[in-house]
């Protein structure tokens, strides 16, 4: 069976840097982690032709040979001769996943496997905002159903006796199973999670009654988040720490927070504008007026000139929504609207239809001014 190129395992041109070789490497390598890719044979397969191919062309010399001979130079060898392992070849590019040369700690952090195992999940909710809590921010008081630590064994999963765990024979207290598997270029070492005690390193003997030996146990808990200003619908809060309980002393997982913002009864949220629509009658707009209207902090009085035309757009600077990560601040917008009364008296009648004859009410109906709804509409947008 032929081998795959080097060069194309890692999707990298033959006059590939040792740059462009290093972050081909570690893009795959990540991807395709047996930590992230449990019991998928074809995850592990593309990971060790992954570490064979940056191992040879990271090399000069062995890359010198791969170019003139291709496979045939590293046949009945290896790379160095004695065969080489998972461990070797990270200590051997600990620049690719920083300090520290395993992946297993820069993937995941310290003790990685084991607790990223262990972790808790997150969980998730939805909270409604109003506007108002928009604008000022909140503190609001969530009552949570949450997997939380059994509190009869303290977590632990065993009744409180000292023979109700002992260490897994079968990966001896280690978690992990350890397999050789030969290669063209050496023997190639692998790890795995120990199918007996999944990674726990102990089998629960005497499991505790509370819990049934899981460690954990559903519970509500209240939590109390503070909600910052400015937030959008659809945006997301992470509380760290406030999710399902970890188990074997592993962390607990994160809260994760969906926002979800509620209908205004007065206004309609455009960004960080908020629109309001005024109501005023004719002779308001003709002869002008003092108005009071809502806002999210109290009424406001606003002046209405005198031969406002309908759908002229007023602004009060500074009256809207905060942003979310700095000073900036909206404006309210208002839309002035035409009233039109649908019963009249006679007076009334009387009243508009000498409005109606008079040569100062003609309307002057100018599609190109620019004035005009369109144009208005633009400008607003």
């Amino acid at each position: 069976m032929s081998k795959k190129d080097f060069y194309e395992i890692l999707g990298v041109s033959k006059s590939a840097n040792e740059k462009e070789l290093k972050d081909a490497y570690r893009k795959i390598a990540m991807k395709y982690h047996p930590d992230r890719n449990p019991d998928n044979p074809e995850a592990e397969q593309k990971f060790k032709e992954a570490a064979e191919a940056y191992e040879v062309l990271s090399n000069p010399d062995k890359r010198a040979k791969y170019d003139r001979f291709g496979h045939g130079a590293f046949e009945g060898g290896g790379f160095s001769g004695g065969g080489f392992n998972m461990e070797d070849i990270f200590s051997q590019f600990g620049d690719i996943f920083g300090q520290g040369g395993s992946p297993f700690e820069s993937f995941f952090g310290g003790n990685s496997r084991q607790e990223s195992r262990n972790r808790g999940g997150n969980i998730r909710i939805s909270v409604k905002l109003s506007l108002e809590d928009v604008l000022n921010g909140a503190d609001k008081t969530l009552s949570v159903q949450k997997k939380v630590a059994c509190k009869t064994c303290s977590g632990s999963g065993a009744e409180n006796t000292s023979n109700a765990k002992q260490t897994c024979q079968t990966c001896k207290g280690a978690g992990r199973i350890r397999k050789v598997q030969q290669t063209f270029l050496g023997n190639f070492a692998t790890e795995s999670e120990c199918p007996t005690c999944r990674g726990q390193r102990e089998i629960i003997l005497k499991p505790c009654k509370k819990c049934n030996g899981l460690g954990i146990n559903q519970e509500k808990e209240t939590v109390e988040i503070n909600i910052p200003k400015g937030l959008e619908d659809g945006m997301s809060l992470s509380v760290r720490g406030k999710g399902n309980s970890g188990t074997n002393g592993a962390p607990a997982g994160d809260l994760i927070v969906n926002i979800q913002i509620e209908e205004h009864p007065h206004f309609i949220r455009e960004g960080l504008n908020l629109l309001y629509n005024l109501h005023l009658n004719f002779a308001q707009l003709a002869l002008g007026d003092k108005v009071e209207i809502p806002s999210l902090i109290g009424k406001l009085s606003i002046s209405i000139p005198k031969g406002t035309q309908p759908g002229k757009i007023l602004k009060v600077s500074g009256k809207g929504l905060p942003h979310y990560q700095s000073s900036q601040k909206g404006d309210l917008l208002i839309i002035v609207n035409a009233y039109t009364p649908q019963k009249l008296s006679d007076k009334d009648i009387e009243l508009l239809e000498q409005i109606k004859a008079s040569e100062n009410f003609q309307p002057k109906n100018d599609t190109n001014s620019k004035t005009g709804f369109f144009n208005k509409i633009k400008d607003l947008f």
